[in-house]
């Protein structure tokens, strides 16, 4: 007879997780994905990819400039939301220790070096260094998510880790010192993100699904867009990009702080529409969204080199008819990247197992088990 844990997900009443009495897995459970985690990654994923692609299409178009700053004002945030929540059982054990090496780090190293080389081609600069200490492009995501998880003990120690993250983001806009090492200023600006993402439990995600909920997220997101459209030449839209101080900027210091507080609480309100018309069951990409880190660090080769080759350069692609099918060709290229294939052809350099570079231990071996998908 095998005994069953009911754990709670957004996207359904409940799972029944059967156990396995073999005594060699004792309380091993078997663990299923969330339908709606996976949803929400590979849209996410998407609306990364789409948003690079709208990129070189931003002068002079008004309606571009404004879905590009409406999308880059949740993407981001939604993705980091997700790592932050998924990040809660981080405690620096030897297996999440592990696991943080050979999911963030390897890929980082990896993939920082191969864009490196690849910017040399197709920027033609032969002398730019390699160098792991300056994040190239895509890249920082993975340099800000290690510095994020490892303090993850801290923030659930601390009193009011959120208002914490929060002071720490706004005083980040007034510190242009702080330089590009690991692109810090990124990795501090959206720090409260993932803080937040660290505070949800599954009760707020099951909240965001509620049918009034979803009905209201539809005017919101149509206001938020014509809201985009009259600040486009009104505001810097560089604010949700979160890479620089307001110094930088060209702003008076007390912007910065003033900015990080309006952006985030916009940011939440998208992403709260957004993750309320995510399907909570399964769909035909469900299955994407446990391939979306090869589809985030494979499609920015893809997305360089149609600048380099002049895919852009046609007059018609600054059309409306341009912008469908750059956003066509975006959907699908990360669409094809996220494939389970795709995944495995990849795993050597963004999901390696290692197990030569590591101790065996039990507390390792326990650990792991338990790891988060």
């Amino acid at each position: 007879m095998s005994d069953t844990v009911i754990t709670a997900r957004p996207g359904a009443e409940a799972t029944r997780v059967a156990r396995t009495q073999e005594p060699d897995a004792a309380s091993r459970p078997v663990r299923t994905r969330d339908a709606f985690f996976d949803n929400a990654k590979y849209l996410a994923i998407v609306l990364v990819a789409v948003g690079h692609a709208w990129e070189p299409l931003r002068q002079g178009s008004r309606a571009v400039t404004a879905l590009y700053m409406l999308v880059y004002a949740f993407h981001m945030p939604a993705f980091i939301i997700v790592s932050g929540y998924f990040s809660r059982t981080f405690d620096g054990s030897p297996a999440r220790l592990k696991r943080l090496v050979t999911g963030v780090v390897v890929p980082y190293v990896v993939f920082e070096t191969a864009y490196t080389l690849f910017t040399r081609w197709t920027s033609q600069d032969p002398d730019r260094p390699v160098s792991l200490l300056d994040p190239l492009y895509l890249t920082w995501f993975l340099a800000a998510l290690f510095v994020w998880r490892l303090t993850t003990p801290v923030w659930r120690l601390v009193r009011w880790p959120l208002p914490l993250a929060l002071v720490i983001a706004m005083l980040a806009t007034t510190a242009p010192s702080i330089g590009h090492d690991l692109d810090l200023q990124r990795t501090l600006q959206f720090l409260p993100y993932f803080v937040f993402g660290l505070l949800l439990r599954p009760e707020h995600f099951r909240l965001l699904r509620r049918r009034e909920v979803r009905i209201l997220a539809v005017p919101v997101a149509v206001c938020a867009l014509g809201v985009a459209y009259w600040a486009v030449p009104r505001m810097d839209y560089a604010w949700f990009f979160h890479a620089g101080s307001a110094r930088e900027l060209g702003v008076p210091l007390w912007y910065g702080p003033l900015m990080t507080l309006a952006v985030f609480g916009c940011s939440l309100v998208l992403v709260g529409c957004f993750l309320a018309w995510v399907p909570g069951r399964r769909t035909w990409f469900t299955v994407l969204g446990a391939g979306t880190l090869s589809g985030y660090l494979l499609h920015g080769f893809v997305a360089q080199v149609a600048k380099y080759w002049g895919w852009y350069e046609p007059a018609w692609v600054r059309g409306p008819a341009g912008v469908i099918a750059a956003t066509l060709v975006a959907a699908v290229v990360v669409t094809a990247l996220c494939t389970p294939s795709v995944r495995r052809v990849f795993r050597c350099v963004t999901e390696p197992g290692m197990t030569w570079a590591f101790r065996d231990t039990v507390g390792s071996r326990a650990g792991a088990r338990r790891a988060a998908p």
